[in-house]
């Protein structure tokens, strides 16, 4: 089990997989999602019989676009998600806040047979957590106390999730591993981006990688301050 949470995963039984065409759910994470395709109902369904539990995973390429009714392939990083809150409608839809466990690897592919619908995987946990990003030189903690920085009085004050993430920064009870994660999802947007964050087994690296995306946004930032943003047509933003 990944130490970033207290929630176990049994990695001894093939969990289900839920593929979308980019990244939805990093650890930590908590995302809203609507859940109304049959195959993905009845997926709900025994997840909620069982432990809770569902891979997002994303598709490889662009076959999904003709394929998606089928079962088109998939990337081999997931995400392992717990559902905390479910929402059955009479008609058999759900609504559910899946919160984000951990990464993983897919091992083997299960596809759908007479009685399931949705596809499943044996998987493997990837990656775990160190407490000192060596390749950068910066603790865990320096990082918390930099991304405070850029939010507080860097350019990154300018966006408009700023206040809401430094609540997040601030706040000593988020441990930093889990704010790493919170921000990465919050502020790197790129979907090439968020899957190699996904991917990455080592904590050193992602926060190498975060701390780049952040110092690349933030020269955005002054790019476009250097256009006088404050000549933007009604409804531009930061974002």
């Amino acid at each position: 089990m990944d130490e970033e949470t207290t929630i176990r995963v049994n990695f001894g039984k093939p969990i289900p997989l839920f593929p979308l065409d980019s990244v939805v759910l990093l650890p930590q994470q908590v995302m809203p999602l609507h859940i109304f395709e049959p195959r993905y109902r009845q997926m709900v369904d025994e997840a909620l019989d069982g432990a809770g539990q569902i891979a997002m995973a994303v598709f490889a390429g662009d076959r999904w676009k003709q394929e998606y009714h089928g079962n088109p392939p998939v990337r081999p990083a997931v995400c392992v998600g717990q559902i905390v809150q479910h929402e059955r409608m009479p008609d058999g839809r759900y609504n559910i806040l899946l919160q984000g466990v951990c990464r993983a690897k897919v091992v083997e592919e299960e596809m759908p047979d007479e009685h399931r619908q949705y596809r499943q995987a044996i998987l493997e946990p990837l990656g775990s957590n160190d407490a000192v990003a060596p390749e950068t030189g910066y603790a865990i903690d320096q990082m918390r106390h930099w991304i405070e920085g850029e939010l507080a009085q860097g350019e990154l004050k300018e966006l408009t999730v700023a206040d809401q993430m430094l609540e997040y920064v601030r706040n000593e009870d988020v441990p930093t591993t889990a704010l790493i994660e919170l921000i990465s999802f919050a502020l790197v947007t790129e979907p090439a981006a968020r899957y190699r964050l996904l991917s990455e087994p080592e904590l050193s690296r992602r926060v190498d990688f975060v701390r780049d995306a952040l110092e690349d946004l933030g020269l955005m930032i002054r790019q476009a301050r250097a256009q006088h943003p404050e000549h933007w047509p009604k409804g531009l933003s930061w974002n």
